[in-house]
């Protein structure tokens, strides 16, 4: 399914996170692990010599190293194959050339980091990810009260896929088969009609009536490919704000991932990222898998 997959590494609860799940999806599709840590050159808080820069990057790059290393071995004992790197520059732009360099094709990565500078602290460079990649990202955030996993072993039971009918969704949607089939888990299928951009409260029911047969039509789809290879699937269509509605669908079934397209038929070629996906990959406690 995933033959490099790329971990980017900054030493936060979520990059442990992803590093279980990176870890063990590599674990089952026999994939090659590249572990990355990224040295950020972004500017340094004002006021910092010369001499406290290179001692802050030299800290930097020892710390990178000592990750990598750490995961590497990780991965040496469980019998998977890996390389690390650490290298220098704005994180978002060294992980998306080290993706077109290294024919990755899927990225596993916190959505937020330690307190401190750069980019991953803010969560950035993850959504700059997102929006650039083109090959699947999945990002994951861990709450506070969550414990991160040890191991991946029936890490994914109940499998989201979220749809609005686009191509992008559609391909998001093959992934995220294509993970419930690797560990054997149940498909949830969800439309939402997005009461923000239609104004339904004053709409005709006719138009209304439109909009859930679109929506039926685009889980349809995606629910005889489910039955197709034997996936037990359940689909939904609800009525709201997009993300809200997922998010609290996701959790009512005990989602262990939410897949989703990174563009949706609403968002205009200025945006890169679309809302909705934006807003989950920063508010989803569960892993979200999007793909362009």
């Amino acid at each position: 399914m995933y033959d490099e997959i790329l971990l980017p590494m900054d030493g936060s609860s979520e990059a442990e996170a992803a590093v279980v799940r990176a870890l063990d999806l590599a674990r089952i599709g026999d994939a090659t692990v590249h572990i990355l840590y990224v040295v950020d050159t972004s500017p340094e808080p004002p006021g910092l010599g010369s001499s406290a820069r290179d001692e802050l990057r030299n800290y930097s790059e020892r710390r990178g190293r000592d990750m990598t290393q750490q995961v590497q071995k990780r991965a040496d004992e469980s019998g998977i194959a890996a390389v690390r790197t650490v290298s220098e520059g704005i994180p978002h732009r060294v992980i998306t050339k080290y993706i077109e360099a290294n024919d990755i094709d899927l990225v596993m990565m916190g959505t937020h980091g330690e307190a401190g500078r750069g980019e991953f602290l803010t969560g950035r460079a993850t959504e700059r990810v997102v929006a650039l990649s083109d090959v699947p990202v999945m990002s994951v955030r861990v709450a506070p009260d969550v414990t991160v996993p040890t191991e991946g072993y029936a890490m994914y039971d109940d499998v989201v896929v979220a749809t609005d009918g686009s191509d992008a969704a559609e391909r998001a949607a093959e992934h995220g088969l294509g993970i419930a089939e690797r560990y054997g888990a149940d498909v949830h299928v969800v439309y939402v009609i997005d009461t923000t951009t239609y104004g339904l409260g004053d709409a005709p029911r006719s138009i209304v009536g439109l909009l859930k047969q679109g929506g039926q039509n685009a889980i349809t789809d995606i629910e005889t490919t489910a039955r197709d290879r034997n996936l037990p699937v359940t689909t939904t269509v609800l009525r709201g704000v997009p993300e809200d509605e997922i998010l609290s669908y996701a959790d009512g079934v005990d989602a262990d991932v939410i897949t989703l397209g990174t563009r949706g038929r609403s968002a205009g070629p200025e945006h890169l990222l679309g809302s909705t996906t934006a807003r989950l990959v920063g508010r989803s406690d569960i892993p979200v898998f999007t793909t362009s």
